[in-house]
C-alpha cells in the first residue's frame, strides 16, 4: 500500500514535460525501493497511450522478445510478437501506431539492459535521434542502479548525453511528510520508526501495523526471514564488486569512526586507499562527507568527517551486522536487548538532530526569523566544541544558533547558557554582527526557558 507523498514535485515535473507539444526524454532514477516505479504508474494513471515495459536481468535477446510483445499489445499489431525485427524496428512500429495523443513510452530498470549489453546506450541514441525526437513522444528510462544510470544516461561519455529534457534522482521521502504514512500517530511516535526505516517507502510499508519500534525491529529486521535481515547485501552488490571492503568501511563509520584517519585505522588500510570507496558511497546517498558549515573552502577543508545518510544502512550496520553471528544461532532476544541499550542515547538522538536540521528550513519558510538564511548544517572546533545546529546568512552577517535533545525531560536555562556561549565564541571568529538561538527538545522545556524565550526575541523554541 504505497501512498504517493513527498513526490508532488517529481510528478509536476513529468505533467510539464507530458504537456509539450514536442518530444520529451526523461531520466529516472534512484536507489533501490525509493518509490520510482510508483512515482510512474501514479503519473501513467493520469494519461492514456502508454506503454510500460519492465526490463529483467535477462539477455537483452530475451528482454526484445518481452518489449515486442509489449509492443505488439499497444500497437494491436499481433504479427509484431514473433516477428524477427530488432529495437529501431519495433520503436518505428509503436510511433507509425496513431493515437491522437501523446506517446508515453517508460523501459523501467533500463540499467539491466545496459548491464546486458554494453551498447544498448548507442542503440537507444539511435532511436531517439533518428525517430522519437521527431515525434510526439515521451520517452522515460527508470533504473535502480546508480551507477549504471549516471554513466550510461547522464555522463558526459554516454552516448545518450545532451538528449534528456529532465532527470529525477528520487530521494528519500523528508520526515516532514513521514506522518503522511501513518494514521494518528504523533512525531514523537514516529521518529523511532523513521529512525530505523528512513524515508524509504518500501521500508515504511513494511513497518506500518507494528506498534511499538522494538517489536518492529525483532519482527521486521532481525528475522532471518525478513528481506531486510539481508538488505544491505542486496543494494550493494549490483553496485560494487568488492562489497566485503564497503562493509568494512560502512561498519567502521557507524561505529563512530567519522575523520578520514579513524575511518583508515578502523579498516586496516592507508587513507589514500578509501579515496574511491568514499565517492561510490556518496554517489550511491548512503555516505556524505561534512565540514562545519562556517567553512569557505568546503571541498578543500581538513576538517571533514564522514556520515552514514541512510537511517536503515546506519542502524544495520551499527545494531545487526555486528551481531549476525547470534541471530543465526537464534538469539534475537539477546540482540534486541543490546539494541535497547544504546537505540535512544547512542542513536536516536542522532536522528533527531538531522529532523531538526531539516525543520530549520520549514521555519525559515514560515517567517520565523526576519531573515533567510543560506547555509545549514553543524558546527565543530577546538575552542567552542560542537553545535548541532548552525544557519548562516551570508550576506547579512547573521547566524542562527541551535541544540537538540532528545529525551523525555524538560530542558532548561543551562542548556541556553551553554549554547550562547559557544555560539558567541563562533560569532567572533566569523566577525557575525547578529546571533538568534533555537532550542528543539522533544520532551519540552521547563518552566524558567519558557519565561526567557517569552522576553527574550532572540530565543525560539521548538519541539
Amino acid at each position: 500500500m504505497y501512498k504517493f507523498v513527498g513526490r508532488i514535485k517529481e510528478l509536476e515535473t513529468l505533467e510539464k514535460q507530458y504537456s509539450q507539444k514536442s518530444a520529451s526524454f526523461v531520466v529516472v532514477y534512484g536507489r533501490r525501493r525509493v518509490g520510482k516505479t510508483a512515482l510512474i504508474n501514479e503519473f501513467l494513471k493520469r494519461h492514456t497511450g502508454t506503454l510500460y515495459f519492465l526490463a529483467t536481468e535477462e539477455s537483452e535477446k530475451r528482454n526484445l522478445a518481452e518489449f515486442r510483445a509489449a509492443a505488439a499489445d499497444y500497437t494491436g499489431n499481433g504479427l509484431l510478437k514473433n516477428a524477427d525485427v530488432g529495437w529501431e524496428q519495433v520503436f518505428g512500429a509503436i510511433v507509425g501506431t496513431r493515437t491522437g495523443e501523446k506517446k508515453i513510452i517508460v523501459i523501467d530498470e533500463f540499467s539491466y539492459l545496459c548491464a546486458a549489453d554494453k551498447a544498448f546506450p548507442s542503440v537507444m541514441q539511435k532511436i531517439w535521434d533518428s525517430l522519437l525526437q521527431h515525434e510526439n513522444v515521451m520517452l522515460i528510462l527508470c533504473g535502480s542502479l546508480v551507477s549504471l544510470m549516471r554513466s550510461q544516461t547522464l555522463d558526459y561519455s554516454s552516448p545518450l548525453y545532451g538528449r534528456r529534457t529532465a532527470q529525477i534522482r528520487l530521494r528519500q521521502v523528508p520526515f516532514r511528510n513521514y506522518n503522511e504514512f501513518f494514521d494518528g500517530r504523533t512525531d514523537e511516535e514516529l521518529i523511532p520508526f523513521y529512525a530505523v526505516t528512513g524515508g524509504v517507502p518500501k521500508y515504511i510499508e513494511t513497518f506500518l501495523h507494528d506498534g511499538n519500534i522494538y517489536d518492529a525491529i525483532r519482527d521486521n529486521v532481525l528475522d532471518s526471514q525478513s528481506y531486510l535481515y539481508e538488505e544491505p547485501y542486496f543494494l550493494l552488490q549490483k553496485e560494487v564488486s568488492e562489497i566485503g571492503s564497503y562493509f568494512s568501511l560502512i561498519r567502521a563509520i557507524a561505529m563512530g569512526n567519522r575523520k578520514l584517519a579513524d575511518v583508515a585505522a578502523a579498516v586496516g588500510v592507508r587513507q589514500t586507499s578509501l579515496t574511491k570507496y568514499l565517492n561510490t558511497l556518496a554517489e550511491l546517498d548512503l555516505v556524505e562527507r561534512e565540514v562545519p558549515v562556517t567553512e569557505a573552502s568546503p571541498e578543500k577543508s581538513k576538517n571533514g568527517q564522514y556520515r552514514i545518510t541512510d537511517n536503515f544502512i546506519a542502524f544495520w550496520f551499527k545494531f545487526v551486522y555486528p551481531y549476525r553471528s547470534y541471530l543465526e544461532r537464534g538469539e534475537t532476544e539477546y540482540v534486541l536487548g543490546q539494541i535497547k541499550k544504546g537505540f535512544v542515547q547512542n542513536y536516536l538522538s542522532f536522528v533527531y538532530e538531522d529532523i531538526c536540521r531539516e525543520r530549520m528550513w520549514d521555519l525559515s519558510a514560515e517567517g520565523t526569523w526576519d531573515f533567510r538564511f543560506d547555509r545549514l548544517g553543524r558546527y565543530w572546533g577546538r575552542l567552542t566544541g560542537e553545535i548541532d545546529v548552525l544557519a548562516v546568512d551570508t550576506a547579512g552577517g547573521r547566524l542562527i544558533a541551535g541544540e537538540c535533545k532528545y529525551s523525555a525531560g524538560e530542558k532548561g536555562l543551562s542548556v541556553f547558557h551553554t549554547l550562547r556561549e559557544k555560539a558567541q565564541a563562533v560569532a567572533a571568529a566569523e566577525r557575525a554582527e547578529d546571533i538568534r538561538y533555537i532550542i528543539f527538545s522533544s520532551g519540552g522545556f521547563t518552566k524558567g526557558l519558557l519565561e526567557e524565550a517569552e522576553k527574550n526575541p532572540s530565543l525560539t523554541l521548538a519541539v
